[in-house]
């Protein structure tokens, strides 16, 4: 591959059992966001047989990925992590140009996954089994946890580089073989994990990776060879996804989007809470699942709080991602710019007020979309419909009562965020509001990688969340209970 710091056209191959081929699928090509002039890179999309051949490359390196032993896989993601460290920044600009992300945020995702394969190769070294007494003095009971097979991952373009490894390396560490097909808008990105990966030590056939269309990713989840799926996506592809999995006895983990609130207390300190609201509906260009999408001012807050955002909004300046001066980069494609707009012109055809905007370039060949902030009320479907842009919308009620019910008046149930010092609505929001993550005096967005995340509703699906260790054990595991006595004394072999 290419060095990632230049701006040629890379082309790109599929990696199966440790080798790097082409395909005989249709050319596909990723463009930059803020130029769709520039080819970032070129490709021959996988098909059918090319899966084929990754399921059973992945089957045939169980075996032996298994006796390497969790603190050896340890030690590979280990260096992995060493690896990023060194390629950061050819990485991070890699991923600036492809998926249009400013260079600081792209350096921070690059950095979280640093932390992500750290955590992970750390991971090695916790217990894999607990022990139970039994009724029988000679008897010790312990579970024992092993590889669920071959894993189908399915990761998205929003974090080309986190997510995915949020997937794999919990994957890797237990044992599995990976097949990964990546996002179509950022293969580049998803080439350069898997070749570090591969430096790093992971064995031919233990990671595949496969770039192509939804179409193969359908083929992958309905395979009887892959014996878990995970997938962050859209509601709609992950239902299909609980349709092809489910019913034939695959694991699934699934992380299906959000439709945020930020609910803002009388008693909040206004000047914070608009600060981390406007971060955490804003930064990315609003392409993130945990994005705040609805801000709920209690009583008089209302006012106080507008007047705070709409300074830090009109101030956002949109631009190419790897301007030091943009504040954010353009959305991802011409079909997100479309949709957003739509959607505010939608809004404001039912009534939204824009109450603030940041600016875009004049006449920019980029897919920049106007950060904007709406007055409105939940009458409006982009307070229901989740928009993967930089749009929020201010709404008013009358007291905590209120504001929880309207929290909760989504499909939805992924981040929440209260602002207020009250110790009795902090408790009732963290028992009331449906959202399998919820912020105190802080965005919704962000997470920890030794703590759960997952949402609720139509954000997730019932499974072990990502991310901590003792989850991803879970998930990436199948447990046995052994009772183990011993041999009676004079036994003979």
């Amino acid at each position: 591959m290419a060095n990632a710091t230049t701006t040629q056209t890379l082309e790109l191959k599929q990696l199966i059992n440790g080798q790097w081929e082409s395909a005989t699928g249709k050319q596909a090509q990723s463009l930059n966001p803020a130029d769709p002039q520039e080819v970032v890179a070129s490709y021959a999309t996988a098909t059918e047989e090319n899966l084929e051949s990754a399921i059973a490359a992945g089957r045939a390196a169980l075996a032996d990925w298994d006796k390497v032993g969790i603190i050896g896989r340890g030690r590979v993601l280990r260096r992995a992590a060493q690896l990023l460290e060194e390629r950061a920044e050819g990485i991070a600009v890699l991923m600036t140009r492809e998926q249009g992300k400013t260079l600081a945020d792209s350096r921070g995702e690059v950095g979280a996954t640093v932390e992500t394969l750290y955590y992970q190769a750390g991971s090695a070294r916790n217990a894999t089994g607990t022990t139970f007494p039994s009724g029988n003095g000679d008897e010790l009971v312990r579970t024992i946890r092993r590889p669920v097979g071959v894993v189908g991952v399915i990761t998205p373009w929003n974090f080309p580089l986190q997510i995915p490894a949020w997937k794999i390396a919990p994957a890797l560490l237990w044992g599995n073989t990976v097949i990964w097909k990546s996002a179509s808008d950022t293969p580049a990105v998803s080439v350069a994990f898997a070749n570090l990966l591969i430096d790093a030590g992971v064995p031919a056939g233990v990671l595949n990776l496969l770039l192509g269309p939804g179409s193969l990713g359908d083929a992958l989840v309905s395979h009887p060879g892959i014996a878990a799926v995970t997938f962050t996506g859209s509601v709609p592809v992950g239902h299909q996804i609980r349709e092809r999995t489910v019913l034939r006895g695959a694991k699934l983990q699934m992380e299906l989007g959000g439709h945020n609130a930020a609910i803002v207390m009388p008693d909040a300190d206004v000047a914070s809470a608009a600060a981390f609201i406007v971060a955490a509906a804003m930064s990315s260009t609003g392409q993130k699942c945990t994005a705040t999408r609805r801000i709920i001012a209690v009583g008089d807050v209302h006012d106080k709080l507008l007047e705070a955002l709409k300074p830090l909004v009109s101030a956002l300046v949109s631009g190419p991602g790897i301007d030091a001066d943009s504040s954010m980069g353009p959305v991802i494609s011409a079909r997100a710019q479309r949709e957003v707009e739509e959607a505010l012109d939608t809004a404001r055809s039912e009534g939204a007020t824009v109450l603030a905007q940041g600016s875009v370039p004049a006449d920019a060949p980029g897919h920049y979309v106007t950060p904007t902030l709406l007055g409105g009320t939940d009458a409006l479907t982009i307070t229901r419909e989740e928009v993967f842009g930089p749009v929020a919308t201010l709404m008013r009620v009358a007291n905590l009562d209120e504001a929880i019910a309207l929290a909760n008046a989504t499909d939805f149930g992924l981040t929440a965020s209260v602002f207020t010092s009250d110790e009795q609505a902090i408790r009732r929001c963290l028992d009331e509001v449906v959202a399998g993550l919820i912020k105190v005096n802080g965005p919704s967005t962000g997470s920890e990688v030794h703590a759960p995340f997952g949402g609720l509703r139509d954000s997730s699906f019932p499974a072990p969340r990502e991310q901590n260790g003792d989850s991803c054990a879970d998930f990436y595991t199948e447990s046995k209970t052994a009772y183990i006595r011993t041999a009676p004394a004079g036994h003979a072999s």
